[in-house]
């Protein structure tokens, strides 16, 4: 994946004005080479936290993930087994999720939930080891991080069954349009919004982007992958998420700043983070 080749042309975050990136996954080999680089280059475009989620793969990532944010005060993890490898979230599995929750950085359970584009793992063990992640999730009282592609519906009625409003939390890189957004916003649920909010094609995601309440936004890179314009691409990283911002504050017709405070507060609260 080409990495990006100049951030010259990042829009500059006012004095004291920090974002956080609210889904990255630092930990994959992508960043193997670079990692380090790579949290400086956040840093110093004004992304003050990054959140990396365990959820990309074998268990190692989620092993992964925890022990790059006990190392770096900026980044924190969540643990989970992601829609994709649901057919391995076994017994023993889960029970080293569980573990793993236990660390001080970590604040959520996932990203899990359903992808039913890909259908990388059967739609039963899909749905099966989602529900198991928000019971999880709400015996050890933290907020979830989860995945839908193509499966709103399924997964509105799973969480309504297994009470996932009692825990909360984030319906990541939201790709739905308005009436999709007022399912999950009714449901509690916080939506954070990617680098695809500046692709042409996404009128319908910009159109739910305009509606989400202030309250309820959030931004992120889901880095690796989804590289915003104009780096998309190549390879994503959490300093690009300033592009997103700004793409959200023209489609709120807000300030950059007025969206980085507002969405820093709110993954504050989503993930009950430090305040500091």
């Amino acid at each position: 994946m080409q990495r990006v080749a100049s951030l010259d042309s990042l829009p500059r975050l006012g004095d004291g004005v920090s974002l956080i990136d609210s889904h990255c996954h630092l930990e994959v080999d992508a960043f193997a080479d670079d990692r380090e680089a790579v949290i400086a280059r956040a840093i110093a475009a004004g992304v003050g936290t990054m959140i990396t989620i365990g959820a990309s793969g074998p268990m190692q990532a989620n092993r992964s993930a925890v022990a790059l944010a006990a190392q770096h005060p900026e980044i924190f993890a969540t643990v989970g087994v992601h829609p994709h490898d649901a057919s391995r979230a076994t017994d023993d599995a889960l029970a080293e999720i569980e573990r793993l929750a236990g660390q001080p950085k970590v604040v959520a359970i996932g990203e899990t939930g359903l992808d039913f584009y890909y259908d990388n793992s059967p739609r039963a063990a899909q749905a099966d080891a989602f529900r198991r992640q928000i019971e999880l999730a709400r015996r050890l009282g933290r907020p979830l991080s989860i995945h839908l592609r193509d499966a709103a519906d399924e997964a509105a009625r799973i969480m309504r069954e297994e009470h996932a409003a009692e825990v909360g939390g984030v319906i990541h890189c939201f790709s739905g349009g308005p009436a999709e957004a007022d399912v999950f916003l009714d449901l509690g649920f916080y939506l954070s919004f990617s680098g695809i909010v500046t692709f042409k094609t996404a009128a319908a995601i910009r159109a739910a982007a305009r509606r989400t309440p202030a309250d309820r936004l959030l931004v992120e890179t889901d880095a690796p992958f989804l590289a915003p314009i104009p780096q998309r691409g190549r390879r994503n990283e959490p300093a690009l998420v300033v592009y997103t911002a700004a793409a959200l504050a023209d489609v709120r017709g807000e300030s950059v700043e007025t969206i980085a405070g507002q969405t820093r507060a709110n993954t504050v609260a989503a993930f009950r983070l430090p305040s500091a």
